[in-house]
């Protein structure tokens, strides 16, 4: 697959989850929230107003740290796709 084609399946991934409109899993979502963040070279601090979400957060940036940007659009990928799936 081309970055141009990876690019394009991420950005797709991102709308269909953004669009969805019944409440995720919380596990899913610091998945999604770390992939992405990775995916974008996003590395700003959590701003949360609760410290647990942020501490939640910070650990699923960890988890997702030695991956490329590529990996980490590849895997949001599969996670929403794996997801939705599974949810027919």
């Amino acid at each position: 697959m081309t970055s141009e084609e990876l690019n394009i399946e991420f950005e797709a991934a991102v709308d269909r989850v953004n669009n969805h409109t019944e409440p995720f899993p919380a596990d899913f979502l610091l998945r999604l929230y770390a992939f992405y963040k990775k995916a974008t070279n996003d590395y700003g601090r959590p701003s949360s107003s609760k410290p647990i979400i942020n501490a939640f957060k910070t650990n699923a940036l960890f988890q997702v740290q030695d991956i490329s940007e590529d990996e980490a659009k590849q895997e949001y990928i599969n996670l929403v796709n794996n997801y939705f799936l599974y949810r027919k």
